[in-house]
């Protein structure tokens, strides 16, 4: 069952935040989205933690007029208060070409707040 109208907007809003730049940058919005048992399997192959994502955004080189935009996202409810949620992100660098991936995460609602546990993202041809 899909999350309703409201959950599902909330999430893709989390999700949204969390390819703003200034978001990204910041320890501690991130340590406020992420749970502390967040483990990523990332598109290069590579499995992090929570302090590794912090760390690696910390030092990510952001290149201007980079847009990044979420399209085809869904929910799907696995228990109470505990969603997965697959979206694609098409990311545009100007001057080069579109970066395509299919995205999903699980997001975990504690104490009144949404966390997410888990993230994996694909790197897909343009579809």
């Amino acid at each position: 069952m899909k999350a309703d109208y409201l959950e599902e907007s909330l999430l893709c809003e989390l999700e949204e935040r969390l390819l703003q730049p200034d978001i990204r940058k910041s320890a501690k919005d991130i340590m406020d989205l992420l749970a502390d048992e967040f483990i990523e399997f990332g598109s290069s192959g590579r499995v992090f933690d929570k302090q590794q994502i912090i760390n690696s955004l910390q030092n990510e080189l952001i290149k201007p007029l980079t847009q990044r935009a979420i399209t085809e996202f869904k929910t799907l409810v696995l228990a109470t208060g505990v969603v997965l949620v697959t979206y694609r992100i098409v990311r545009h660098i100007s001057g080069e070409q579109p970066v395509h991936s299919l995205r999903s995460s699980i997001w975990k609602l504690n104490n009144d707040q949404w966390k997410m546990i888990f993230h994996q993202g694909t790197l897909v041809k343009e579809s």
